[in-house]
């Protein structure tokens, strides 16, 4: 079983798959960031390092999912990783344009092909404000230029890509403005039991919308 979370930079998929993993007893997947040589520079003048950091993150996580997601579904064992394949796509869309858009998407269709599909993926949505906020908590020294307008556009290139039918995996959305999974138990049960019931694994309870 492969569950993906995804969602704009800062609303926590990395935490949420820690947390989920002892209830899961599953194997981690998480994404590879701060290798990519260019991801500062990029902060800094995004149209100049924009197809650098692209293709790196690209080549970086195919490598990364070509490698380890088969092996780990083929020994029966639950994963949870905090990123999918497509992620790069979303942010290249924004990010380059022209031949370099093209180029990308090219080398993308290729290497996705041989990428398995996850059993479901989680969107974490939140407001840009809010993200923002949990972004500046964090405070990574490559993300203290990152630009309000930037997650926004994220934000809404994010909420277009989960929104097609033609996905070929069923996502399922939570809105974490109102939630805090580190602190308050009850949340994050009740995203487990989201999960399971989406899953239809075993115990799990039905809930309502919080």
């Amino acid at each position: 079983m492969y569950i993906a979370i995804e969602g704009v930079i800062g609303v926590g998929k990395t935490t949420l798959a820690r947390l989920l993993q002892p209830s899961f007893n599953a194997d981690l997947l998480l994404e590879v960031f701060e290798e990519n040589p260019f991801l500062s520079d990029f902060y800094s003048d995004r149209q100049r390092y924009a197809f650098q950091t692209q293709i790196f993150f690209l080549l970086s996580r195919y490598h990364q999912q070509h490698q380890s997601i088969p092996a780990i579904l083929a020994q029966g064992h639950y994963l949870l990783s905090d990123y999918t394949f497509d992620k790069d796509s979303i942010f290249a869309q924004i990010n380059l344009q022209g031949d370099e858009l093209a180029m990308y998407h090219s080398v993308h269709k290729a290497l996705g092909e041989k990428i398995p599909l996850p059993d479901l993926v989680i969107y974490l949505r939140a407001s840009p404000d809010i993200l923002m906020q949990r972004i500046a908590l964090r405070d990574r020294p490559y993300e203290r230029k990152m630009e309000h307008r930037y997650i926004e556009q994220l934000n809404h290139a994010y909420d277009q890509f989960f929104s097609r039918p033609d996905l070929g995996f069923p996502v399922m959305m939570i809105e974490t403005g109102q939630l805090n999974i580190v602190s308050q138990v009850e949340d994050l049960k009740y995203i487990e039991n989201r999960i399971r019931q989406e899953l239809k694994l075993a115990p799990f309870q039905q809930v309502l919308p919080i």
